[in-house]
């Protein structure tokens, strides 16, 4: 199966100089806890709940004056609509991550496929569970 079939296509991109509270406000509103951070369509880093709460208030910046930037992944890890989801699930097991931002064949970002996504749509579990697994595993930097 191919991850254009099973991602959401309604992406949430966040702008690298928006404010981390309206960024977190934006996560909130859509029920969501994964934001690509892009410029216009191009994907530039990823932007979760938890780099809010660890990367920025925990490290004392003010989330009503820090950006994006200052909390945001710049490591880009994603996929292709035109992969296959088995791709997809390695590249989340090898870098532990839940959902991957999916670009199209000119890098334009055009959706998202989480982990979520996989098990609901490719019914495989046993690639599913081995995922999961492996995402939750120890860090090699741990």
């Amino acid at each position: 199966m191919k991850i254009r079939e099973v991602m959401t296509e309604m992406v949430e991109l966040v702008d690298p100089d928006t404010v981390l509270r309206d960024a977190a406000q934006q996560m909130r509103e859509a029920d969501i806890g994964f934001l690509p951070v892009g410029v216009d369509d191009r994907l530039v880093g990823t932007l979760t709940d938890r780099d809010i709460a660890v990367r920025a208030v925990a490290n004392g910046l003010d989330p009503k004056v820090a950006r994006v930037r200052e909390a945001m992944s710049n490591t880009l890890v994603y996929c292709f609509e035109d992969q296959d989801t088995s791709e997809a699930a390695a590249l989340m097991a090898e870098n532990k991550v839940r959902r991957l931002p999916v670009l199209n064949s000119a890098k334009r970002l055009v959706g998202v496929v989480s982990i979520g996504d996989l098990a609901a749509t490719t019914g495989d579990d046993d690639v599913v569970g081995q995922t999961m697994q492996d995402i939750s595993g120890a860090s090699p930097n741990d």
